[in-house]
């Protein structure tokens, strides 16, 4: 059987390297792929949408030949899911830290009412405006995989921080929607595990691995 090539995908305010400390510590990853997400983007009059980002990264994903164990986080997260559901065929494991399946409507408009008071020296250290972050952020309002994760049968590792409350619910829902899933807990660490936790998501993720080769 082909060996499987490991994709991790990063956050939204994150750049591929925010998996180096993690990356380091995984003796059973060679050459991964780790899109950055700003070199996704296409900005046209409408803004930066998640649909044209998602485009992008499935059409990189699908270039490769070998089948994909893919890790993503948070908005890497639901571009991993998403492939996931349209590719199930090209998808051998999954990784799913801090991800949503449905997004909070009421979180989102919330962020951006914040997000219009910060600083556009924020955004633009992750390569973009705050108008496109904005609209991005708008655009994926609609997402839903409520009646499509079921269908994923890969080896699924779901992952959370204890101090995620907005992603605590939906991972453990993901975790029971999925047929061949289970969930890990990391105490005391909140959202961006890959940077609070690397030693620990190391050890978790190279445990999956372990387990299902």
């Amino acid at each position: 059987m082909e060996k499987a090539r490991q994709v991790f995908m990063h956050g939204l305010g994150q750049t591929s390297s925010s998996w180096d400390d993690v990356l380091s510590q995984l003796e059973t990853v060679d050459n991964p792929i780790c899109p950055n997400i700003s070199e996704l983007m296409k900005v046209d009059g409408n803004g930066v949408e998640y649909n044209s980002i998602y485009s992008s990264f499935s059409t990189k994903l699908n270039e490769e030949s070998s089948p994909l164990s893919i890790c993503g986080l948070s908005l890497g997260g639901v571009l991993a899911l998403n492939f996931a559901v349209d590719y199930p065929e090209k998808v051998e494991s999954l990784i799913l830290i801090a991800a949503q399946y449905k997004m909070p409507k009421n979180l989102l408009k919330l962020q951006n009412i914040v997000f219009r008071f910060m600083p556009n020296s924020t955004f633009e250290k992750i390569g973009l405006k705050k108008v496109d972050f904005i609209s991005l952020c708008n655009s994926m309002m609609a997402i839903d995989f409520s009646d499509s994760i079921h269908k994923i049968t890969c080896p699924t590792l779901i992952v959370c921080g204890e101090k995620d409350k907005a992603n605590l619910k939906s991972s453990m829902a993901l975790a029971s929607a999925i047929p061949n899933a289970e969930l890990q807990m990391l105490e005391g660490v909140g959202h961006e595990v890959n940077i609070e936790a690397p030693e620990k998501l190391a050890e978790i993720i190279s445990a999956f691995y372990l387990r299902i080769n």
